[in-house]
């Protein structure tokens, strides 16, 4: 199925085919094959980007962040090499941890065109596989909150203990409680700026028209699973609703995502974002700073995890109240990291009022 239906990837305004090599020559530095998607022609930049006419040919630049030169290179720098043998072109790339551009020159434009296309596919999976650095989020660590989670967390750990996996160790940091609207993978300053200028512009688009230009009254109250076996628990979470019986939060969260998402920030990986506060979650377990995206757990953290027995906390707590919050921004925050109050750092952020 994979070659009748192969995965889709647009970068830049243009649709591609990923077909997958299966024999790879360095298990660390996996390439894929490309070919234009259906109405696209591989060898037209489509007004994508910008390839120079020079005295010597032609020239292109392009925009990567320092961390993803080594992919480029290659083991032994055969990636590099062989690209520009395929593409007959010269491929220069700044010295490793520098900021700056990547230059694609040739004789023919079409070279250009074909080695800057190709650079960019590769640079899409391999940027997908980078752990995230970043994620949207809203804080829900008010002092109330916090002090009613501390409860529940005594409560379980008293009536509870007993339960198959169930410890404290399992719980969240208070002080760190939130809901994540999607996790981005920003490489370097600029990165982190592009993702801070676009939410002031979605601030003025769409966030303040829906919000009124006033916080976001919601209850955190109940709590639900995310595997399909409750005596196999590995996340549970808090839902959360508009105290109003509104859906202008889950507008909010939606629409950022999509516009993220449209700027090449973030993958879009559900329909809709589900909107939940992590109470307890089995990675936990072996480090507490852990701040994976808890729907999407990593290949790594799979076996890493070791599931608890949800059922009697879920009858117990199904509708245990931690308590209303306002909810007055929307943050960049910084993954492994604290800031004075012990949540996370913050790159940028998003008021509502």
């Amino acid at each position: 199925m994979d070659v009748l239906r192969p995965p889709l990837i647009r970068i830049g305004g243009r649709v591609y085919r990923k077909n997958l090599i299966r024999e790879q020559p360095f298990p660390h530095e996996e390439e894929e094959d490309f070919c234009a998607g259906p109405g696209e022609c591989a060898d037209e930049p489509c007004d994508a980007f910008v390839v120079e006419e020079t005295e010597r040919g032609f020239q292109c630049r392009l925009e990567v962040p320092s961390p993803l030169y080594k992919y480029i290179i290659g083991k032994k720098g055969e990636t590099k090499k062989r690209l520009e043998t395929e593409t007959r072109t010269s491929i220069s790339i700044p010295k490793p941890g520098v900021e700056g551009e990547i230059v694609i020159t040739g004789q023919q434009r079409s070279g250009v065109v074909s080695a800057r296309t190709r650079l960019e596919v590769l640079l899409d999976s391999f940027r997908r596989r980078q752990p995230f650095t970043h994620f949207l989020s809203l804080p829900l660590n008010q002092p109330a909150i916090q002090e009613n989670f501390l409860h529940f967390k005594e409560e379980v750990l008293q009536k509870c203990s007993k339960d198959h996996g169930v410890s404290s160790s399992l719980f969240q940091n208070p002080a760190k409680l939130h809901l994540t609207i999607g996790t981005l993978v920003l490489l370097n300053e600029q990165e982190i700026q592009k993702a801070c200028d676009l939410l002031q512009q979605c601030k003025e688009d769409f966030v303040d028209q829906i919000t009124g230009g006033q916080p976001l009254t919601v209850e955190v109250a109940g709590v639900e699973y995310m595997n399909d076996d409750p005596a196999m628990t590995d996340v549970l979470y808090a839902k959360v609703h508009m105290k109003d019986g509104s859906d202008r939060l889950q507008m909010v969260a939606d629409q950022l995502v999509e516009r993220f998402v449209a700027s090449g920030l973030m993958l879009k990986e559900w329909d809709r974002v589900k909107l939940h506060a992590t109470v307890m979650n089995t990675l936990f377990r072996k480090d507490p700073t852990e701040e994976r995206n808890n729907t999407m757990p990593g290949k790594s953290s799979l076996k890493e995890r070791e599931s608890f027995n949800g059922q009697n906390i879920l009858k117990l707590f199904e509708n245990f109240h931690f308590g209303e919050v306002q909810l007055d921004s929307v943050r960049l925050s910084q993954r492994f990291s604290s800031d004075a109050s012990g949540y996370y750092a913050t790159s940028g952020q998003l008021c509502f009022s």
